[in-house]
């Protein structure tokens, strides 16, 4: 018996992301050791514009925060997003409702700000957006754990 597919609608759209603009700064001085830091991303979709009867446009801006500030990074560009003329209209009219873009786009934008700005800490020596995972050091005890024997 081969598997069975739930049928789901098939979005039939390309993005490409481009970056205009990238500003970064380190405000913490480099020979002092970085403390714990709480790291803040926002992406910012500006809008969704129709470019030509089969792209829009979609501007955008990601800005991470450390708190304390450590440092910021901001990264501004546009999306083009190419497809069907129906799809693409169905997309700037979700928009004008206020509704959120598709998740596609979203995710694309943001799969490239995010590795762009992986880049960009380890050129600053700071903590990376993402999270690390934690590896407990050698010695160190974990916690208490309810274990059951029968």
């Amino acid at each position: 018996m081969g598997r069975r597919r739930l049928s789901q609608p098939e979005i039939k759209i390309r993005v490409n992301v481009f970056i205009n603009n990238v500003s970064a700064e380190r405000f913490w001085e480099i020979r002092r050791p970085l403390p714990p830091v709480k790291i803040t991303t926002n992406l910012n979709i500006i809008s969704v514009d129709k470019s030509h009867e089969d792209s829009l446009e979609v501007p955008f801006v990601f800005t991470i925060s450390y708190n304390p500030a450590v440092a910021q990074i901001s990264v501004k560009g546009k999306a083009h997003v190419i497809g069907e003329k129906e799809e693409l209209e169905n997309i700037y009219d979700a928009y004008k409702k206020k509704k959120a873009p598709p998740p596609v786009i979203v995710q694309t934008i943001s799969n490239v700000v995010f590795l762009e700005s992986v880049f960009i800490s380890r050129t600053l020596n700071i903590p990376p957006p993402i999270p690390l995972p934690k590896v407990p050091l050698v010695g160190e005890k974990k916690k208490a754990e309810l274990s059951y024997r029968a």
